[in-house]
């Protein structure tokens, strides 16, 4: 249909899946299908400068011409809440509502406050193809963190290991607050996790998909388990010496990954330190100068 109805088109259009969805992780299953599943796939057309208003509405016409099922799956009614995920799609404007700017183009500003989840519904999922190369190369763009900006999150995520895992749980218990010991238990897990996504060169997903994505997409794979007892335990003294252990642990494994990429030379097992040996390494002087928990 493309090429015989659109071919003077074809050099401007890319095609693909990408955007939110479990599909566009590979995390698709039977139970994710229970909303927004449906036969479909995005066209991305550049802006009205190349392509008209009226030769995006008709490649739009086409397209939902197709046919309303394909191997006993039905297509989605438009919902108004929602918003279309499939059809075709002005590639400034799906970069406008992913990440806030139509180019890509981000301050250090803008990468210190995106959700990771929103960088990486701009960046997963599979293009088909590409025939104006504009959508990869915005793509490209975004495929991870500048490295001072992943120095400087990493560097808080650290620290933030440091002070609730290595010292604040303890500390909590002793004074009785096993509330605030949880607490602190999360706070280290939730950015334990985040410093692994980080030291793999991946953005971290929305959490629902973390435990998954952890296992599946990051050499940190084994560590899954770990967090999952350390966030599901009690604070009985069994519990909370289990617990202690499995920081350690935690916390080692990832000095060690620290220190195989050459990011500390620190020889201390506390994370502040390292923290502040990863931070001190920012070449960018005002990201390094920024507070440590800047990019957090």
């Amino acid at each position: 249909m493309l090429e015989n109805d659109f071919g003077g088109l074809l050099p401007y259009v890319a095609v693909g899946l990408i955007g939110s969805g479990s599909e566009c992780l590979g995390f698709d299953d039977e139970v994710s299908r229970d909303h927004d599943f449906e036969p479909g796939f995005c066209i991305f057309l550049p802006g009205e400068e190349t392509v008209s208003r009226r030769d995006a509405f008709l490649l739009e016409k086409a397209y939902l011409k197709l046919p309303k099922e394909f191997m006993g799956v039905k297509r989605d009614v438009l919902s108004p809440v929602g918003g279309a995920r499939h059809g075709v799609i002005r590639i400034p404007e799906f970069f406008e509502k992913t990440v806030g700017s139509p180019d890509g183009n981000l301050t250090f500003s803008n990468w210190f406050s995106l959700p990771e989840q929103a960088l990486l519904e701009a960046t997963s999922g599979e293009v088909f193809f590409d025939n104006y190369s504009l959508l990869s190369k915005v793509r490209a763009g975004l495929s991870f963190f500048p490295r001072d900006v992943m120095l400087k999150k990493l560097a808080g995520r650290l620290l933030l290991m440091g002070q609730s895992g290595q010292y604040n749980y303890q500390r909590t218990l002793s004074h009785g607050e096993t509330g605030a010991a949880q607490l602190a238990v999360f706070e280290f897990a939730d950015s334990a996790i985040s410093a692994a996504f980080l030291l793999s060169g991946k953005y971290r997903p929305y959490y629902k998909w973390v435990f998954r994505a952890l296992r599946e997409q990051t050499p940190f794979s084994h560590l899954a388990a770990s967090f999952e007892q350390l966030i599901t335990a009690g604070n009985s003294a069994d519990e909370a010496a289990f617990k202690t252990s499995l920081i350690e642990s935690i916390s080692l494994e990832i000095i060690g990954a620290l220190t195989a990429k050459g990011l500390s030379g620190e020889k201390s097992t506390s994370l502040e330190a390292h923290a502040y040996a990863v931070n001190a390494s920012i070449a960018d002087a005002g990201i390094r100068n920024a507070h440590v928990l800047a990019a957090v």
